[in-house]
């Protein structure tokens, strides 16, 4: 019901919407039939997935059968954080997204590297959320982790930064210099796509941050629009 709502939603308003379809990630029969459905019928973006469900992180062996499709259709697929249930009320003062949101995308990320998932899909392109939370600044540990854990560099043979730099990130909550300075130190501005986390903050808040920040006028069209048309080329204008 939610993608097709979403598929009319885009029907009815040629130029302004996209859709990324959800899937019924518990049922991996369910979730296959769904990224059918969603490709082939209503002509779907790509898919939504979130860092972890039912405290299976991307990467779980779980998720092949899906991974191996979304690899085999050349899928744009796009994360957002979930709050595990091993840290819900780890702080109870503070709401958990506040910590979480940004540690379970590093989470999401590191499992999909080390359990060798971000090597056997390749053809996967993936979105993270929220500049890929603590990832950037957690790049050493990963990378000298790789290095010296036996076994791990038959699961990341070209080397951690090598998948690090292949992702693409969004801004969401992270247009602001404390989260891009780490962040561009990793990727190329290829990498960066435009997001907002609306409604808790605006487009207008984020792109104003982003020309704060010091971007180029080309770095910033390519944010805006640039790169993600190269991801989703119908949008090319």
């Amino acid at each position: 019901e939610w993608n097709e709502y979403a598929a009319g939603l885009v029907r009815d308003h040629p130029g302004r919407f996209g859709q990324f379809t959800m899937l019924p990630i518990l049922d991996v029969e369910g979730s296959l039939r769904e990224i059918e459905f969603s490709y082939d019928v209503l002509k779907a973006d790509g898919i939504n997935l979130m860092t972890n469900i039912g405290d299976k992180w991307l990467g779980d062996p779980y998720y092949d059968p899906i991974f191996a499709e979304l690899d085999r259709r050349k899928a744009v697929v796009y994360t957002h954080p979930a709050v595990p249930n091993c840290t819900v009320g780890v702080l109870p003062e503070i709401r958990d997204a506040v910590i979480e949101f940004g540690t379970d995308t590093t989470r999401a990320i590191t499992r999909l590297l080390f359990s060798g998932a971000a090597h056997r899909y390749p053809n996967i392109r993936w979105i993270w959320s929220h500049a890929g939370g603590t990832a950037p600044f957690l790049t050493e540990r990963l990378v000298r982790f790789a290095q010296n854990e036996k076994g791990m560099k038959e699961r990341v043979p070209e080397g951690v930064l090598a998948y690090l730099k292949r992702f693409y990130y969004d801004t969401a909550q992270a247009a602001h210099p404390y989260a891009l300075a780490s962040l561009m130190r990793l990727v190329a501005i290829t990498q960066v796509v435009f997001g907002t986390d609306f409604p808790w903050r605006s487009a207008a808040e984020t792109a104003q941050q982003l020309e704060d920040y010091g971007f180029s006028a080309e770095e910033l069209r390519a944010i805006d629009s640039g790169n993600i048309e190269r991801l989703l080329p119908r949008w090319a204008r």
